[in-house]
């Protein structure tokens, strides 16, 4: 939950919470920078010193859900399973994201009408769950970090989906698609590292090769330019050669 009294003195608190009100009220694309500034009680130009636009600001409230739910990474789940520490992340960011369900919502209706705004609230999303993640003990770095990123942040969108439709207090239809899309996400990563090791040895001789035809690939150059070097074989010219075929020499 938002803390109120930190939200009433901080301006960019005060239009992350404007935004996502009139987000849950009207079209993302009629809402303006100015609505959104008088709706917080601040000038455009207070504005202007938090956010250089609406997107940004929306980027200010997935940072704000990180944080709380950063803050309230206790490190008691340490003897779980990593799919149940990252369940727990990820249900305790829902309920940070509960006051602002609709505001959600309206943010999710622009992004099906929107597909180039969907791109730059992948790369926002993709931000937030690399941080999801950490909290859960896992990590995403790696040869294979981005793919689980990435499907990790699909996972997510479809979560989404089922929480928005999802009125009751417990939750149940929510939790029971989060579980399944970690453990589908648990199966192609299993496949995703056994194909990985499997593969070592290719990979290990594809870069021999790279590396032997960039030395092949240098050595050829340098022939090259040695053959280009050579000075060139002039012939006589043409009036020469008429006059001494005609005196009976022989020009090859």
């Amino acid at each position: 939950m938002a803390d109120a009294s930190s939200s009433s003195h901080d301006p960019r608190a005060l239009i992350v919470e404007a935004l996502m009100a009139l987000a849950g009220e009207r079209r993302w694309e009629d809402v303006t920078i100015s609505d959104v500034a008088a709706r917080a009680g601040l000038s455009l130009s207070q504005f202007r010193d938090c956010f250089p636009s609406k997107g940004a600001a929306l980027a200010g409230f997935s940072r704000r859900i990180d944080k709380l739910v950063l803050d309230g990474a206790t490190g008691e789940l340490g003897e779980e399973s990593p799919r149940d520490r990252l369940f727990d992340v990820l249900m305790r960011r829902l309920d940070a994201m509960a006051p602002y369900k609709e505001g959600v919502r309206g943010i999710a209706e622009w992004a099906r009408r929107d597909p180039v705004s969907a791109v730059a609230l992948n790369g926002v999303a993709l931000n937030s769950m690399r941080f999801m993640l950490e909290a859960a003990g896992l990590d995403s770095e790696g040869p294979l970090g981005a793919v689980k990123l990435q499907g990790l942040v699909l996972a997510w969108g479809r979560v989404l989906d089922v929480w928005l439709l999802d009125e009751e207090p417990g939750l149940d239809r929510t939790m029971a698609a989060l579980d399944a899309e970690l453990a589908r996400g648990g199966r192609i990563l299993a496949r995703l590292d056994d194909a990985w090791r499997i593969s070592g040895p290719l990979r290990a001789i594809g870069r021999a090769v790279m590396a032997g035809g960039g030395r092949r690939g240098s050595s050829f150059d340098e022939r090259i330019r040695e053959r280009w070097d050579e000075p060139p074989h002039h012939e006589p010219p043409h009036h020469e050669r008429a006059h001494e075929r005609a005196h009976g020499r022989d020009v090859a």
